[in-house]
């Protein structure tokens, strides 16, 4: 069983918010909700390889939001919440949030610049984890740090480079809940 450091945290101390508590942006979809994980746990070191070659250590977005989100060419809500991350990496300041879009894909690197280019992301560009090195299916025996427990899932590290929490199914990055969820730990 896939255990991992986020798996751990999420399987052993997820606390979601009541709705009584005001105090953190509630970021909601018809299907799911945004989980915060406690005690926050540190983000693994990773090396996140982008689809250009270019290798970006995890530890090195510190100061930063992270927003972590796994994606898949196959997946349709992922179709659809890809272009609102690109216009979110339009509307927050670059030296506040680090979106990485991390493609499941075991296609290579074609084929997901190809489906990028066709929904038309262009300048986001994706990152790639096709052996699952940084991210697993839930129930998959491994040591990635990041679990799948549907598809797209997102994760948010805050500036302390802590897993904040987690949010499963497509989400709208440009509705005014998740711009407040983003700002919220871009406050932080």
């Amino acid at each position: 069983m896939t255990i991992g450091l986020v798996g751990a945290a999420i399987s052993s101390s997820v606390e979601a918010q009541s709705n009584n508590d005001r105090s953190w942006p509630q970021l909601r979809t018809p299907t799911s909700q945004f989980i915060e994980l406690r005690p926050l746990a540190e983000a693994p070191a990773l090396d996140l390889r982008r689809i250009d070659g270019k290798t970006i250590e995890m530890k090195a977005l510190r100061g930063k939001v992270v927003l972590l989100s796994f994606w898949a060419t196959w997946c349709p809500p992922c179709r659809r919440e890809l272009p609102t991350l690109e216009r979110l990496g339009r509307l927050v300041d670059p030296r506040d949030l680090e979106i990485v879009a991390i493609s499941i894909d075991k296609g290579g690197k074609d084929s997901v610049a190809a489906f990028s280019r066709n929904i038309g992301v262009l300048r986001l560009l994706p990152f790639l984890d096709p052996d699952g090195l940084i991210a697993v299916r839930a129930g998959q025996a491994s040591s990635s740090p990041f679990v799948l427990h549907g598809m797209p899932i997102s994760y948010v590290v805050d500036r302390l480079g802590r897993v904040a929490g987690y949010i499963v199914g497509e989400v709208d990055w440009t509705s005014g809940d998740a711009l407040a969820l983003i700002r919220f730990y871009a406050d932080r």
